[in-house]
């Protein structure tokens, strides 16, 4: 079987289904090739089924501290892990049949099987039972990244665990390892602590959350603590064995000390490897460590070849997938002749991130420490939770909002919040940041009340000596 298109995405994540959405609402005959789910590794394994899990462990703590809002709970709050699970893989299938209905919706050909590529617009699909040879004037490598393993102790999903096996346990942890304390690892490590799990994080860098702003990780690190986590920064894991009855883990602290540990279970988190290998690209397109190199459109070195999204330079985020299917998809519709679309560059410094831990973590642009390295004169302001209302009231008053600015010119270099609902007020900033505000509009804009919204107002002001509730 053989089939032509204007425009073949190889992958359906969030990026690559975005951006064959896009590609068909400008009128492109699109087609996406898929070897598993659609929706990828995000709607089906990551980003969305982590936060059913999460907010599963969110009700959970609540009613552990139901007293502390003047209600009683009749008897003892227990998790029944494979309702919790069961209601994750729910939300999951429902995304994936609502990404299978847009499909139908946009005329999108949907082709399910291995896509390799033969040349820059050509690729073979062998699916369960045919082999399908497709050709497009452009296509878009959307293959997306999967779970770094050790090494010395792959993942066997019985005691050492990726992401993938962490959403879908058969049994509850007693006592967690988790190696690598980014965005996934302390997702997890935040869910199974609320579970009733106990805990321990091992960092190799000096901080948890080394990509947050130092800030956020000293007051993140103490939170965890508290809640009865044990943290280790500045730690490796030399070796791990898995038994049949747990794992036994040499750590080495950052004295060189070498401690052996035994757990019921381990979670490795230690980064992506793009899941480039074998689908043809070695010589259409530049690489670095496995990663597909673009310009800021998406195109590779080879004339109608693409890539977006885990596959490509990070940040490796969902939404940073999504948004360079949009922009790859316009620039190739402009190239096809569409004088009507506008395609713009992605700017990387306006890229969101955010991690569902408790508390959530929420930043956008510079660190501090990155815009003194960039050779700023900076104003920097701070707002904590406990002046705040409304984060009172919710019984939230744990947290902080911190916002850099340009001392010259006004301009948001970056905002760094850790509290309640943190992964919601970011984008406020990066709306700001987007429209290139100074800290004048910011001051000038009203903020209702009570709203959490208000310590973004107050962050700004404090930059600035002016703030009202310090």
């Amino acid at each position: 079987m053989s089939a032509s298109y204007d425009v073949i995405v190889l992958g359906s994540g969030p990026g690559g289904y975005v951006a064959a959405i896009r590609c068909a609402q400008l009128g492109l005959k699109t087609a996406i090739v898929e070897r598993e789910n659609l929706g990828g590794i995000c709607l089906n394994w990551g980003c969305i089924p982590t936060k059913a899990l999460l907010r599963s462990a969110e009700i959970k703590h609540y009613m552990d501290h139901a007293a502390s809002y003047g209600l009683k709970v009749a008897g003892t709050i227990e998790a029944d892990l494979t309702a919790v699970v069961a209601r994750s893989r729910g939300v999951s299938k429902q995304l994936n049949q609502g990404v299978t209905h847009l499909m139908k919706k946009n005329k999108i050909a949907v082709h399910m099987g291995e896509g390799t590529l033969n040349g820059p617009t050509s690729l073979t699909v062998n699916g369960e039972k045919v082999e399908e040879k497709l050709t497009a004037k452009h296509v878009i490598v959307a293959t997306g990244a999967r779970a770094r393993e050790l090494p010395f102790a792959p993942a066997d999903g019985k005691r050492i665990w990726t992401y993938r096996t962490a959403m879908t346990p058969t049994e509850m942890p007693k006592k967690l390892l988790v190696i690598g304390s980014g965005a996934i690892g302390i997702e997890f490590a935040s869910f199974y602590n609320d579970m009733g799990a106990e805990v321990t994080v091992v960092e190799m860098l000096d901080r948890i959350v080394p990509v947050e702003d130092k800030d956020v990780s000293t007051f993140l690190e103490k939170a965890l603590t508290k809640q009865g986590m044990t943290i280790i920064t500045g730690a490796g894991v030399e070796d791990l064995k898995a038994t049949a009855s747990g794992v036994k883990a040499k750590i080495k602290d950052k004295a060189g000390k070498v401690n052996e540990q035994d757990f019921s279970h381990c979670i490795v988190a230690i980064g992506i490897v793009p899941n480039t290998e074998n689908i043809g690209l070695e010589k259409l397109a530049d690489m670095d460590r496995g990663f597909v190199q673009i310009d800021p459109y998406g195109r590779t070195k080879s004339k109608g070849l693409w890539a977006i999204g885990d596959c490509t330079p990070g940040p490796w985020l969902a939404h940073k997938a999504s948004h360079e299917g949009v922009t790859a998809a316009e620039a190739i519709a402009k190239e096809l002749g569409n004088k009507d679309v506008h395609p713009h560059p992605l700017d990387r410094n306006n890229i969101p991130g955010c991690t569902y831990c408790h508390p959530q973590i929420a930043s956008v642009g510079m660190t501090e420490a990155k815009a003194n390295e960039a050779g700023y004169a900076v104003k920097v302001g701070n707002f904590s939770f406990i002046g705040n209302g409304k984060a009172i009231a919710l019984g939230e008053a744990e947290g902080f909002i911190k916002t850099v600015f340009d001392a010259k010119t006004g301009e948001l270099l970056g905002a760094h919040m850790i509290g309640a609902e943190v992964t919601e007020l970011i984008q406020g900033y990066v709306v700001g940041k987007q429209l290139e505000t100074t800290e004048a509009e910011l001051m000038q804009a009203v903020f209702p009340h009570p709203t959490l919204s208000e310590m973004m107002h107050e962050s700004v002001l404090s930059a600035y000596g002016r703030a009202l509730h310090i």
